[in-house]
């Protein structure tokens, strides 16, 4: 009976997969057992090592270069030593819900440098990821990227008015939307996004960590400690 039930436990901390290989694995036999149904509380802490670790080791298959921002593509301070990556999506409500926590650690961190990779995955987003990196390359990011979301979802009408408040010269950003360049730089994000085993956005790489959903900015902050 305890057995099944730390079985049952782990298929929900880790999925089936992972109840699977620690119910052949031995581990479940024992002190070992008895141990974890002594102490369910420290289930949770298993998993989050489970996920970091897992997390680290996908970080491990990509380069430095997924911290090096799209030219002009950055929050903060774009000479900053400290380094936060975002996957970032215009329709997406939880991105929305981060700018206000990513702006108030910008605040208070005159290092920190924030790279955002546009990773259109909802419907009628590739049109607004495609104008921000026109507007990037303005040297006009900032005020597009936040006057985009303010906006609500992405629309023909939001894109260009977000366009109008960016000061954008909009023929110039037009052309540079359906370029090629445009199109490689959605594409190598979707790569490493991929790579990075993120399901949706936003999601972040933080220190040596790869984070995945709206989580609050201490967990970010810790991250970007922990490296330093």
């Amino acid at each position: 009976m305890k057995r099944n039930l730390v079985t049952a436990l782990l298929a929900l901390v880790f999925g089936f997969l992972g109840a699977a290989i620690w119910s052949a694995s031995g581990l479940g036999n024992g002190q070992t057992r008895e141990y974890l149904v002594s102490n369910p509380d420290i289930l949770p802490e298993m998993a989050e090592a489970y996920q970091r670790g897992q997390a680290s080791d996908r970080l491990a298959q990509v380069d430095d270069s997924v911290r090096e921002a799209f030219p002009g593509a950055v929050l903060g301070n774009p000479d900053g030593s400290k380094v936060l990556v975002k996957f970032t999506d215009y329709g997406c409500t939880y991105c929305r819900q981060s700018i206000a926590q990513i702006d108030a650690m910008i605040a208070a961190d005159p290092d920190l440098k924030v790279v955002v990779r546009e990773w259109p995955i909802f419907d009628g987003s590739e049109q607004a990821a495609r104008m921000a990196l026109a507007a990037a390359r303005q040297g006009k990011y900032p005020a597009f990227y936040h006057a985009m979301f303010e906006l609500g979802p992405p629309s023909e009408a939001t894109i260009a008015q977000a366009g109008r408040i960016a000061q954008l010269d909009m023929e110039a950003a037009q052309r540079f939307a359906a370029s090629e360049e445009a199109t490689a730089e959605l594409a190598r994000n979707m790569g490493l996004a991929r790579t990075l085993g993120f399901s949706g956005t936003p999601s972040w790489i933080a220190g040596d960590e790869a984070i995945e959903g709206l989580v609050p900015a201490a967990r970010l902050q810790d991250a970007l400690d922990s490296e330093a």
